[in-house]
């Protein structure tokens, strides 16, 4: 299948690549653009798809509010409370502190992968040039020439067709939503046990059903998810402790693997690679698509500002410079985010009794060290620009 020439054209309908299209055509509303999307037309099929909590930023929240793609249902994280299991060292971070009105949000990411085709179905109405191309053959091939090509294809880890730079964890993710008896309102918890993080995170199904993440061993992931109801929830009360009181049922237990693969270099000629496609990381900070979507927000107001000035500048060395100025542009915020999350997914899954101590130091002085608390925080909340 082949379509008219473009000036951008974006692979990859997930929230990522949704969220570059829309914002390019709000602030650019004749741009030429071809969104390449794998997924249905009919709303009906994703409205029952992936139900797992993902976390987002207020930075996040801040960006997707400018094209009213925030979904109505969320958790409102105002506490996080980390700590490490059988060890010395917590830390207590709250919205106050940093005169926010919350530290994150968790959303089904169906929800936001609805809400961003819903945000960019109106747009589309003003957008003329706007090609919304959907391909729901597999081996369905599409050729379209475009000035301009951005790569927003995602995907899991070991489910991607490219493997660059990184590493594998030998961890697997055990999602699913837990019933407690004594939650905390808009309280997330992070623990970091042997084998790595356990968190249990706020849901919009009421405030004692939580979403659960616990990361482990492939083989002890594996053996937890085959574990029958009753046996699960006393693996994870002795894992987790009583804070929130007693874990009363578990449902829809899921596993992912996990682990880190990232680009060294997000753009090529007229390419540019941004979310999934430049960068999969691991869930323990929970700043994957917040780090996607910052991604395409900037993308976004670079690609606007080139296509919608003289058509003599869109010329490929011009494109070629504006997407390295991008990269650019990038490079603190994702290697600072990259380096974080690869830092606290190997350093707080270490037994080494060194490790254990400075790991232990390193929480307390976060709790009695309120600046580096608060950077800490607001990198995780912003990102760098």
């Amino acid at each position: 299948m082949s379509s008219s020439p473009c000036d951008i054209l974006i692979h990859g309908g997930g929230p990522v690549g949704l969220a570059c299209a829309a914002w390019c055509l709000q602030k650019f509303p004749d741009a030429n653009l071809t969104l390449l999307d794998r997924n249905p037309v009919n709303d009906a099929d994703l409205a029952s798809a992936d139900s797992r909590g993902i976390a987002l930023s207020h930075g996040s929240k801040l960006l997707l509010d400018t094209i009213n793609a925030w979904p109505k249902e969320h958790a409102d994280i105002y506490r996080v409370h980390v700590s490490q299991k059988g060890r010395f060292g917590r830390a207590l971070m709250t919205r106050e502190e940093l005169e926010q009105d919350a530290l994150g949000h968790i959303i089904r990411y169906r929800d936001i992968h609805m809400t961003l085709r819903q945000s960019l179905r109106a747009l589309q109405a003003q957008s003329p040039h706007f090609v919304w191309q959907h391909i729901e053959k597999e081996d369905e091939q599409v050729n379209i020439h475009a000035k301009c090509v951005v790569h927003a294809e995602g995907g899991l880890f070991k489910t991607q067709d490219w493997v660059e730079s990184g590493r594998d964890y030998g961890q697997s993710a055990l999602v699913g939503l837990v019933e407690v008896d004594s939650a905390i309102p808009h309280q997330a918890w992070e623990r970091f046990t042997s084998e790595g993080p356990l968190a249990v995170l706020p849901s919009h199904y009421g405030s004692n059903i939580l979403n659960l993440v616990w990361c482990g061993s492939p083989e002890s992931s594996q053996q937890r998810l085959a574990l029958s109801d009753a046996d699960f929830l006393m693996a994870l009360q002795n894992e987790f402790g009583s804070r929130i009181g007693r874990f009363l049922k578990i449902q829809d237990r899921r596993l992912y693997e996990l682990g880190l693969n990232y680009r060294k270099e997000i753009t090529k000629n007229n390419e540019v690679w941004i979310g999934n496609a430049a960068q999969t990381l691991h869930p323990v900070a929970g700043q994957g698509l917040n780090l996607g979507l910052r991604d395409a927000f900037l993308l976004s107001e670079k690609l606007a500002g080139l296509f919608s000035g003289n058509p003599k500048d869109h010329n490929p060395a011009r494109i070629q410079a504006t997407l390295e100025s991008y990269a650019q542009s990038r490079k603190v915020d994702r290697s600072t985010t990259i380096g974080l999350t690869d830092f606290m997914a190997r350093v707080f899954t270490s037994n080494l009794a060194p490790v254990v101590l400075a790991r232990g130091l390193a929480l307390t002085a976060l709790q009695w060290l309120p600046p580096v608390k608060t950077a800490l925080a607001r990198q995780m909340m912003f990102g760098r620009r």
